[in-house]
């Protein structure tokens, strides 16, 4: 069993996992979860809010009731971008309940990603985007007016310059597969674009105090799967990081990849997640 682990917060991705990764199913029974208010589970987030501890307690609770559908002692867990932060957590909390580990676009530190991220953007962006970024506070500012604003604004910019999605500007080609997903609905598609703005607003300032870097221990094997040109959540602070662990562990680099090794190079991810079985 593997289930996948989406980024955003609030991206959900069943149509890109059906378009890149099917051949995973040849092998595994995969489940994709479209986490609470995002994509096929949308719905308002209330007065009482959820917080990260709310997402790993959604994800205990999904584990256990997978494993015990399907008669299993774990599953092979596959993390993304923040569903890398989810499950890196989830492995230190439950280890006994993964076989294995993999994390892409792994984030270790996100205020240094951040800072990362800023001075990439800072570095190729010219006139009048070069100037905004310059007011911009180390780039991911997560308080005070327009906050939200700056942070997309500093993300675009990075995708405009080809840090995140390899050899490309923008995210159509990432847009494409929702378009023709049976599963997805014109209303589903609209409540997926309002569960990501929701979730950012809801999370951001949560997710900003993610810091991997004091744990080097871990109870099942991890494995970072890291797009070598990944300058949205920098690939050198994850290899940096997963040199400092201390228990087992595999570094596997995308050479044709930023932030979407899953997607960029699917046949080689697919064979690295398919190769765990032997």
């Amino acid at each position: 069993m593997l289930l996948y682990l989406h980024g955003g917060p609030g991206d959900a991705a069943l149509p890109l996992v059906l378009k890149f990764n099917r051949e995973l199913e040849k092998h595994f029974t995969v489940v994709v979860w479209e986490q609470r208010g995002a994509g096929k589970s949308y719905y308002r987030f209330g007065a009482e809010q959820p917080t990260l501890d709310t997402f790993l307690q959604d994800l205990y609770a999904l584990v256990s009731a997978l494993l015990a559908r399907f008669e299993q002692r774990d599953l092979y867990l596959v993390g993304h971008s923040w569903g890398s932060v989810l499950g890196l957590r989830f492995v230190q909390e439950h280890p006994e309940l993964v076989r294995v580990y993999v994390g892409c676009g792994q984030v270790v530190n996100m205020k240094k990603s951040c800072r990362e991220a800023y001075g990439y953007a800072l570095s190729h962006a010219e006139g009048k985007a070069r100037e905004r970024l310059r007011r911009i506070d180390c780039g991911y500012p997560d308080t005070g007016d327009g906050w939200l604003e700056d942070l997309l604004f500093v993300t675009g910019q990075v995708v405009k310059h080809k840090g995140s999605l390899y050899g490309r500007t923008n995210y159509n080609e990432l847009i494409k597969p929702f378009l023709g997903c049976r599963y997805y609905s014109p209303l589903d598609l609209l409540r997926r674009q309002k569960g990501s703005l929701q979730a950012i607003r809801c999370l951001w300032q949560e997710l900003m105090q993610t810091d991997f870097e004091g744990q080097t221990h871990y109870g099942a094997p991890v494995i970072f799967a890291e797009g070598r040109h990944d300058s949205h959540v920098s690939s050198e602070l994850a290899k940096r990081y997963f040199d400092s662990i201390e228990t087992e562990k595999r570094f596997v680099w995308f050479e044709k990849s930023c932030h979407f090794p899953q997607w960029s190079e699917s046949e080689k991810f697919n064979a690295l997640i398919i190769g765990l079985l032997a």
